[in-house]
């Protein structure tokens, strides 16, 4: 339906969809429904513009049978909310009790010779938006153009320590022998450049936004952790205390598909202890 005003999104859904209860609009925008010109978008104030397609795609049913929470799906990607504990993919050591073993059995058991393709990886530890694709070119066409296509790349962070209102920071990062990333003198590795701004602060403790214009490994951890703000749970980056996880969650990817040249914006809601534990 075309929007013929321009205003927040729930507004404009209670106009455009008066057969349904705001109730039943409600949990459609909540759970991932509603798509703003081809584009998933869950925020209740997100502003649309006059002319703007708004539609509802209701829950795919077979979603309920995933082993992962489902954030999104159409014919080329399949984007999961990975809980923190949980592998990208397999090693050596693990091949089964991975994200990716779980959505291709999924997919197995749906029965549509559908094909998965892990497009990128997120630590075990960390939580969050995670994108396969379902053909083997497009994943080659986004990796070869992951700067350019990808527009954001967003995380939440609870760290130890009180952080600045913003900051950026560049380091080079090198991968030690332990496996663990260190900060070493410029042009001795790779340039890591991260972001961050802080939300909230308690006790001892910050709540951080942070983007990245690069997409190094360890990269936000170990670059946090050389300015004395280490992630809440990050024993690995000398974290001063246990905690039942690592406080990094990957809330939002934004990239341009490169054949159609859509925007898609995937998106996971922080985790309610991320807030709690400041309190």
């Amino acid at each position: 339906m075309e929007v013929k005003q321009s205003g927040p999104l729930l507004e404009q859904l209670y106009v455009l969809y008066q057969d349904y209860s705001k109730k039943k609009v409600k949990n459609y925008l909540k759970s991932g429904c509603v798509y703003v010109n081809h584009q998933p978008i869950t925020q209740y104030d997100f502003v649309v513009s006059k002319g703007s397609q708004i539609e509802i795609h209701k829950e795919n049913k077979t979603h309920k049978h995933s082993a992962l929470p489902i954030l999104f799906e159409n014919q080329d990607f399949l984007v999961i909310d990975k809980p923190s504990g949980l592998l990208s993919i397999g090693t050596e050591k693990e091949k089964e009790k991975t994200a990716y073993h779980l959505m291709r059995q999924f997919l197995t058991e749906r029965g549509r010779g559908e094909k998965l393709f892990i497009l990128h990886r997120l630590d075990r530890e960390t939580s969050g938006v995670l994108v396969f694709v379902k053909n083997e070119r497009l994943k080659r066409l986004l990796q070869e153009n992951w700067n350019q296509l990808v527009k954001e790349r967003s995380y939440v962070a609870v760290v130890e320590g009180i952080a600045k209102e913003q900051e950026t920071l560049r380091f080079s990062l090198k991968e030690g022998k332990d496996y663990k990333m260190y900060v070493v003198p410029n042009g001795k590795g790779q340039l890591a450049v991260t972001h961050y701004r802080c939300i909230q602060t308690h006790q001892g403790k910050s709540l951080l936004s942070i983007s990245l214009d690069t997409g190094r490994k360890n990269q936000i951890r170990a670059s946090l952790a050389h300015i004395g703000l280490t992630i809440v749970g990050d024993s690995k980056y000398g974290a001063s205390k246990k905690a039942s996880r690592l406080y990094l969650h990957a809330n939002k990817l934004v990239l341009i598909h490169p054949i159609t040249k859509q925007k898609f914006q995937f998106e996971s809601k922080v985790p309610k202890d991320f807030k709690t534990i400041l309190k």
